[in-house]
């Protein structure tokens, strides 16, 4: 049996349940921990969480996290994106005078939704105000797919929603088929492992966001295909891939832990 450590949080989704259950076949030991302290002893590879859980565990485990650039969506090219994206710090965004999808670029410290102008944005006694956030034009789109990519290819994925509520079905060739060409053209700004959305919109296929593969809700992706993807996506420092280190979350620590 393969001695492996996967560790997850106190509260479980439905998704991460599944993910438990595509480790635990895979022959992987699976950990999950009651609170956020890591128990004397505990030696452990892989984390499947949110961020607020990564964040305190990882370093005491030793383990990196992958995620894209914070900037990734803003600097890709409209042609992939269909709507202008900019990465600013929080106190700009309470500028704007002017409807704005305005989101955290890699957790949820800021709510995502249409913020009606930048005034409605937490106050600096909130958040500081250097917070870097994603403003982008207001766009509808009318399906969304959740694509895990791995080594340049897209390895799963999903359909999550439609006209903008949840709708779970199987990846569409369509969807498969940009998440290619978006790699195709900037796959090298991105880890070898991690999550991006897709969807239509004005009936064009456009990049949504990326998301951490290890804090990623798999929907009805296949559950060993998104396992792979998540493995990658997180790992004991020394056993990360050279090209895959400019890619970790500033919360990873930054000393590699002593091998076994």
């Amino acid at each position: 049996m393969d001695n492996t450590t996967l560790v997850l949080p106190p509260r479980l989704t439905a998704s991460a349940r599944t993910m438990r259950e595509a480790a635990r076949e895979r022959g992987l030991s699976t950990e999950q921990l009651p609170t956020f302290q890591v128990p004397p002893g505990l030696r452990a590879e892989h984390i499947h969480a949110g961020p607020s859980f990564a964040d305190v565990v990882a370093p005491v485990l030793g383990i990196a996290l992958l995620q894209a650039p914070e900037d990734w969506l803003a600097r890709l090219p409209r042609a992939f994106t269909q709507r202008d994206i900019t990465l600013m710090p929080l106190r700009q965004a309470r500028e704007l005078r002017r409807p704005a999808f305005i989101k955290s670029p890699n957790d949820k410290r800021i709510r995502a939704m249409v913020y009606t102008d930048g005034s409605r944005l937490p106050e600096a006694d909130e958040i500081d105000a250097e917070t870097p956030v994603l403003v982008s034009d207001v766009v509808e789109f009318t399906v969304e797919y959740r694509l895990y990519l791995l080594d340049g290819t897209v390895h799963t994925g999903s359909r999550y929603a439609e006209h903008g509520r949840l709708s779970v079905g199987p990846l569409s060739q369509d969807a498969s088929a940009f998440g290619t060409d978006l790699l195709s053209a900037c796959g090298t700004t991105l880890p070898s492992a991690i999550v991006v959305d897709v969807g239509r919109t004005d009936g064009q296929w456009a990049a949504i966001e990326a998301n951490a593969a290890w804090a990623s809700g798999m929907y009805s992706a296949d559950p060993q295909r998104a396992l792979d993807v998540l493995l990658r996506s997180t790992g004991l420092i020394e056993s990360m891939p050279a090209d895959d280190h400019r890619f970790f979350r500033h919360s990873s620590p930054p000393a590699v832990r002593s091998a076994r």
